[in-house]
């Protein structure tokens, strides 16, 4: 740009050198120190005139996925450095440059997140549950499409056990392209709210698959260890029954308990219509497994409960929400289709879908 520093005097340049000074360039998650040439215009009215190639360098977004990256290994930004080669100590690697480059690069992957859209998706089944990082709820959804595909399809701040907060997460599916009109199948934990919302959002005839893994928990809670063995091999029994047959196999021990454990009877009993949904549907074993529990997202949830004990201080909701999509959509990259995906034929059928019906998967098409 300014030619060579001894050109002569006699030489008319637009631009000339003006010396040197400290700069940095990034290298993925290194910060090199380097020596930074300074050109300025010539005349009265001089200025100072960018290097292209330093400001390409400076400004290096590759660094904030790779930081992302290795944050979501549970390396804490305090032992950040621990990851990087000797170099990482002398080329100033700065804390707050680090969490303001995280900052961005999570609220650009939250708000991708919440502008989805669903036309092009056949979404069969949807899973709800709630996770609790630093006292404070979110719920979240994952949609499960006719190939048998996981789809992070939102997430909001808010209890679970808040009818309004789940009510609105679903309306804003709606708004995103999710077909009303369609019947689903829901997988949720047992919250009344998630009820409540699911049928206020999308009709009494949506239908409801209650976590039999929950189920079972609250159960056991209410008995001694003596009676623990024999419930736990009753009612893994009665789910393998058809609908009617397992129901009157769950309302059979209920009647036992309810001279002496009458909680633990009370909790069997309550929601105990909606813990047969996938066999009044007739699917297979396979896939009854799967749709019968909220543990494709439990699981989840525990590896982000893991990588958030490494956040020291909490500012406020909007970093909860930004960790909690950042580590839900970095898992979605290794998210494989769901077991008996091969059965989900019958599913459709059994929803009332259209067997003629076919829809472009984009998501899948793109990969």
């Amino acid at each position: 740009m300014a030619g060579s520093k001894s050109q002569g005097r006699e030489v008319e340049r637009e631009l000339v050198w003006h010396g040197r000074q400290p700069g940095r360039v990034e290298l993925l998650e290194w910060q090199l120190r380097v020596a930074r040439p300074r050109l300025r215009t010539k005349g009265p009215g001089a200025r100072e005139v960018p290097i292209p190639a330093y400001e390409v360098m400076r400004g290096d977004p590759q660094a904030a996925s790779r930081m992302r990256k290795i944050l979501l290994a549970v390396v804490s930004t305090r032992r950040y450095a621990t990851v990087l080669p000797k170099m990482a100590k002398t080329v100033g690697v700065s804390r707050s440059q680090r969490l303001r480059k995280l900052i961005a690069a999570g609220a650009k992957l939250l708000q991708g997140l919440m502008a989805r859209r669903f036309e092009a998706l056949d979404i069969l089944a949807v899973y709800i549950d709630g996770v609790v990082i630093a006292g404070q709820s979110v719920v979240v959804a994952i949609g499960v499409t006719a190939g048998g595909d996981k789809h992070l399809l939102g997430l909001t701040l808010g209890a679970p056990e808040n009818a309004t907060v789940v009510t609105n997460l679903l309306a804003d599916l709606l708004k995103r392209g999710l077909d009303p009109g369609r019947k689903r199948l829901f997988i949720i934990d047992g919250s009344k709210a998630i009820r409540a919302a699911i049928e206020r959002t999308f009709g009494e005839g949506a239908l409801v698959q209650r976590c039999r893994v929950h189920k079972l928990r609250n159960v056991l809670d209410y008995l001694p260890d003596s009676l623990k063995p024999q419930l736990k091999a009753t009612m893994n029994a009665a789910f393998k029954l058809p609908a009617k047959e397992g129901l009157a196999k769950l309302k059979q021990q209920a009647l036992g308990f309810k001279r002496d454990h009458p909680k633990a009877a009370a909790s069997l009993l309550e929601g105990i219509e909606e813990l047969s949904t996938v066999n009044a549907l007739g699917l297979t074993p396979r896939l009854m497994r799967c749709l019968a529990s909220i543990n494709l997202i439990e699981n989840r949830n525990g590896r982000l409960r893991a990588i958030a004990r490494n956040v020291t201080r909490w500012c406020d909701g909007e970093m909860i929400e930004r960790w909690v999509a950042v580590c839900y959509l970095e898992a979605e990259k290794g998210w494989r289709r769901i077991h008996g995906r091969r059965d989900l034929w019958i599913l459709r059928q059994a929803l009332g879908w259209s067997a003629d019906e076919k829809r472009v998967d984009l998501a899948r098409k793109v990969a």
